[in-house]
């Protein structure tokens, strides 16, 4: 079965939320209004709609950082988490976990980045060699 993840969350300027989702990273826009945007999110929908985003807290540990909870995100094959990386870097991103890669070796190596929209929503990017491995202990 293939299914497709919706979110939806509030952001404070649809203008600016286009310039960020649609921008920098890449997502294309679907339908609009003007209280929302959809966009596709790497083969997942997110709708953005005017408010006030959802609190968050610095209380989820990868390795030695705190990193905001709750967060969402997405696993990318390796090459598209480093291109990802290399347009966030374009775009002076301001990382809350800089682009590095942890368990190196191991089971569940991955690449992991950690930054937020320009409202603060937090967003988590892991990149795998094989998506395949997403899940290995």
């Amino acid at each position: 079965m293939h299914t497709i993840f919706h979110l939806a969350f509030h952001v404070r300027d649809l203008d600016v939320a286009r310039r960020f989702y649609g921008g920098v990273l890449g997502c294309t826009e679907g339908r609009s209004t003007d209280t929302w945007v959809d966009f596709d999110f790497f083969g997942h929908q997110i709708s953005l709609h005017l408010g006030e985003p959802f609190a968050t807290t610095n209380t989820g540990r990868v390795g030695d950082v705190m990193v905001p909870m709750p967060h969402f995100g997405l696993a990318l094959e390796l090459p598209d988490w480093k291109a990802m990386a290399a347009r966030l870097e374009a775009a002076h991103t301001d990382f809350v976990l800089e682009p590095q890669v942890r368990f190196e070796g191991q089971p569940g190596e991955q690449w992991t980045m950690f930054f937020c929209d320009p409202f603060g929503n937090p967003i988590e990017v892991k990149g795998f060699r094989s998506l395949a491995t997403v899940y290995d202990k």
